[in-house]
């Protein structure tokens, strides 16, 4: 058994890996692992998948477009960033035109990368993928998935960190992305 250190922590051992089932946006893994502080064998389940992106696009009125829609997971309404998973071989950039286009109707040309952030490193493999967008125009009729009904929402740039502080936003990408946001951008 290997020697716990809390300045220099051992690391996990994977002994093996095997496919569990495919749900829906997900395919399950399961990875037994070897606690480095008690040498106890776990399970631990993955979920594999492609990585997503989110956009903060903001309209010429300085305006934030966000999309009310129902999660599943907490059964209620939540207001965020309009975005989504990738598609197999498109580019980052590639995936947030197309999901802001797909969930909003909005386009445009400035765009700006902030940064990624893991989607939920307790069980999750992927990636969420944070852009900038500014001067978006709506230029074409949404294009929803058949599991989606959204509402748009605008929110002055102005109001962004107040509706932040207040609690407005309850998807942990979104408000990963806003805080990036404002804390690059002083807004």
């Amino acid at each position: 058994m290997n020697e716990y250190s809390p300045e220099q922590p051992a690391d996990w051992q994977l002994i093996r890996s095997e496919a569990g089932p495919h749900i829906k946006l997900f395919q399950v893994r399961y990875d037994w692992m070897r606690n480095p502080r008690n040498g106890a064998e776990e399970r631990m389940v993955i979920l594999e998948g492609r990585d997503s992106a989110n956009v903060i696009a903001i309209t010429p009125e300085q305006e934030v477009v966000l999309v009310r829609q129902y999660r599943f997971g907490i059964q209620d309404y939540t207001l965020e960033l309009p975005g989504g998973l990738m598609e197999a071989g498109e580019s980052l950039q590639a995936a947030a035109m197309r999901e802001l286009a797909e969930e909003t109707g909005f386009t445009g040309v400035d765009w700006t990368y902030l940064g990624k952030f893991p989607s939920n490193p307790v069980f999750m493999n992927s990636y969420i993928h944070h852009w900038l967008l500014r001067g978006a125009q709506f230029t074409e009729v949404p294009r929803l998935d058949d599991g989606e009904a959204v509402e748009l929402v605008f929110i002055p740039v102005a109001q962004l960190r107040q509706a932040l502080m207040e609690g407005q936003f309850q998807h942990p990408h979104t408000i990963m992305a806003l805080w990036f946001f404002l804390h690059k951008f002083g807004n």
